[in-house]
Formats: C-alpha cells, structure tokens, sequence
C-alpha cells in the first residue's frame, strides 16, 4: 500500500532557497523585499495571503504590502481576492518570466519613442550627439525584436518540455 499524499517540502531547505535567491536577486539590483515575497509565494503549492506571506517571511504586514504592489506592477505576482473576505491572495502567473521579460517591454517601446524624439531634436545623425542618440534608438530597437523572437522560442521550448501542466491542470 502506497501513501498517495504530495511528498512534503523541507521547510529549512525550502527557506534557504527563498533566502539565496532573493539575495540573488538583490545583487542584480530587484529590491530584496520584493525578491523574498517572489519566492516565497512561488514555493508554495497553493496561493498565500498577505499574513501568510509575512508569516512564512518573519516580516511586517507593511513590508509584505509594498512588495505585492511592485511585483503586482510587473506581473510577477496575481491577487486574487478570497471569497467572502476582504483579504486577497497571491499566486504566480502563468509563465511569469515570459510575462515579466517579453510582454511588459513597453519599457523599450517608450525609450524608443523618446530616443526618436532625441534623434529629430538633434537634427538627425548629422551630429555627434544625434548619433549617438541614433545608435542608442537602433540598440533599443534590435533589443525589442530580439526579445520578440526570444519570447516565440521560449513558448517553443516551453510546450515541448512541458512546463505549466501542472500548474494548468
């Protein structure tokens, strides 16, 4: 006779993970707080709510708060509110490095259109400075189309090997 329950997690190991790589993070410039809810709420098998994150994290209500807010910004995190509270959840979205990378580049989009802008105050590359302003525009631009292509690869790669069955069933 087997035990059909889920193995369960090593709650120490489980927070040395969140720990390093919040840390991880930290180092790259992501604001640690944010970084150890991310995790926090991605080791769990179920969504959490904002105390239960607090609780899992040894941390204020208000530290928890303003990180669901950055991560919530960037779609990195989903709140979803409890029925019959006034309480919410959060989970991860589905593919939330795609969504996070690939689908919130409005960022090069704008630094696109401003650079544009720069180029045309500048009198185009007929200057030093429009050139420069010209080449950064063309940076910006190849970064977005290559980000395009790497997002359609990515979801490639991801049906084929199978990630988010779990988290779709």
């Amino acid at each position: 006779m087997t035990d059909a329950s889920p193995p369960r997690p090593d709650e120490t190991e489980v927070h040395l993970f969140v720990e390093r790589m919040a840390m991880a993070f930290a180092e790259v410039g992501f604001p640690r707080m944010a970084a150890r809810v991310l995790f926090a709420v991605m080791s769990a098998d179920e969504p959490l709510t904002a105390a239960e994150i607090g609780v899992r994290l040894d941390v204020s209500a208000a530290a928890v708060s303003g990180a669901v807010r950055y991560l919530t910004q960037f779609g990195m995190l989903v709140r979803e509110p409890v029925k019959g509270s006034r309480r919410d959840r959060y989970r991860m979205p589905d593919n939330p490095w795609y969504e996070a990378t690939v689908t919130k580049t409005g960022l090069y989009k704008n630094f696109i259109d401003i650079a544009s802008g720069g180029v045309d105050a500048l009198h185009g590359r007929a200057t030093p400075a429009g050139e420069r302003v010209a080449e950064m525009r063309d940076f910006f631009l190849f970064v977005q189309e290559e980000i395009d292509s790497l997002g359609e690869r990515w979801r490639a790669r991801r049906a084929a090997t199978g990630h988010g069955r779990i988290a779709d069933a």
